[in-house]
């Protein structure tokens, strides 16, 4: 999931470390937000189609829940680890901070490769990791939603054996849900769309039309493909999309210079977000290496895949044309290349900021099956985008007011929001 020598969870509190000292936060704060509030490590034994029996290895991590319910998704993956797990709870906590809605961060993970379990089998470890958190979750206590390798249908399994145990009704404990079964409209698009959002603002600022722009997109799952078609509704044009061969084991780069058609892509394109080599070729595309991504000569950079995808190792082959570097992955850039962007003078979007638009639709979902009332579609987007400009707008006149990094704005709101809400419940 990341490169051996970068530790997500010592980036992630490096990057707190940071915040807190220029922020003069106090030494009580400051030990109680750089690590998690609570963590459950669990196994999960499921009965495969053989006849065997598999244990895998689950996680759900509360980093801190002072201003709300923890919430967090569930990543199949298999290369999760507790560290991993650690930063994206602590990278949610301020994520839900930085676009003000009144949830703490969580994340979970199960050490496994869905791509290799039949539909049978991913049911029952979905199953298997709600009862190890039955007594855990709960819509006013900790809520779950889809990550990396999760979906829809995978917690749906999950909110119905938390019900089972519970013997209720409570379709609040889990977002990300089908439409129809508590999944709220719009939902699917939410976190790419959100994440150009946060683009066309910069834009504007800039004095940029977007049709006047050009991009290149690291991954194609769920994140990126909606992220591209948005930003193809604005004009804009796609010269490179990389993503991950799960045949080949390795990840490749589609150039096509006259720009790609992402619905064409799209339909070229599984579930996992692995794009079909031959019909992109039939579709007049160039195909690289899997970091040639990075070397294009675009005007936006959008990592929409892992975390550590930009490093000190393969920051210098960023094109000088690249203006703007917009995170659409959680921690994509490791902070000695974040250094590099920074010095670079390229225009960063952080990872917290941009992609918030998925846990912001979240909220709404939640809010939506507590009350029993359900949004058209419009006005779900409608609510996102005013949502999203807004945090946007907060943290680039923060960065502008007091000449900061635009990551560096945007952590100084989420952590000041977070320790107020410390203090206000008399923590420290």
């Amino acid at each position: 999931m990341s490169a051996k020598s970068y530790n997500p969870y010592q980036n992630a509190q490096a990057q707190f470390d940071h915040i807190a000292e220029m922020i003069g936060l106090e030494p009580e704060i400051r030990e109680l937000l750089r690590q998690p509030m609570r963590e459950y490590h669990f196994t999960i034994p499921v009965k495969m189609d053989d006849g065997s029996t598999k244990v895998f290895k689950g996680y759900r991590i509360h980093h801190n829940d002072a201003r709300g319910p923890a919430k967090g998704g569930i990543r199949f993956h298999p290369e999760e680890t507790e560290d991993t797990v650690r930063a994206l709870s602590m990278w949610m906590t301020w994520k839900c901070a930085v676009v003000d809605i009144p949830l703490g961060g969580a994340k979970g993970g199960v050490v496994c490769d869905p791509r290799n379990l039949t539909e049978g089998e991913q049911e029952r470890l979905c199953r298997g990791y709600v009862r190890q958190l039955a007594k855990v979750l709960g819509p006013f206590n900790d809520v779950p939603a889809p990550d990396v390798m999760t979906n829809a249908k995978h917690m749906l399994w999950m909110l119905d054996e938390f019900e089972t145990i519970h013997g209720g009704r409570y379709p609040g404990v889990i977002t990300g849900k089908p439409v129809g079964m508590g999944g709220s409209l719009g939902r699917t698009e939410a976190t790419g769309f959100g994440v150009i959002y946060t683009l066309r603002e910069a834009l504007k600022e800039m004095g940029i039309d977007p049709k006047d722009t050009t991009a290149s997109i690291q991954g194609f799952g769920n994140v990126a493909q909606h992220a591209a078609k948005m930003y193809q509704a604005l004009g804009g044009k796609i010269l490179a999309i990389s993503c991950w061969d799960n045949i080949d084991k390795k990840a490749y780069t589609f150039v096509h210079k006259d720009g790609i058609d992402v619905e064409k892509m799209a339909s070229i394109t599984d579930t996992y977000g692995t794009i079909d080599k031959d019909k992109a070729r039939a579709m007049g595309c160039e195909i690289l290496d899997g970091e040639a991504w990075l070397e294009q000569d675009v005007d936006i950079l959008i990592p929409a895949a892992l975390e550590n995808q930009i490093t000190l190792a393969n920051v210098g082959k960023i094109s000088k044309k690249v203006k703007i570097l917009l995170e659409g992955a959680n921690g994509p850039t490791t902070p000695d290349a974040d250094e590099v962007i920074k010095q670079r003078g390229i225009f960063l979007i952080p990872d917290f900021l941009a992609n918030a638009g998925g846990v912001t639709c979240s909220y709404f979902e939640q809010v939506q099956c507590n009350m029993n009332y359900y949004w058209e579609k419009d006005e779900v987007l409608s609510k996102l985008d005013t949502k999203m400009t807004a945090a946007y707008k907060a943290v680039s006149q923060l960065a502008r007011e007091r000449n900061l990094y635009m990551r560096d704005a945007a952590y100084v709101i989420s952590v000041s929001r977070v320790a107020q809400a410390v203090r206000m419940r008399g923590w420290v």
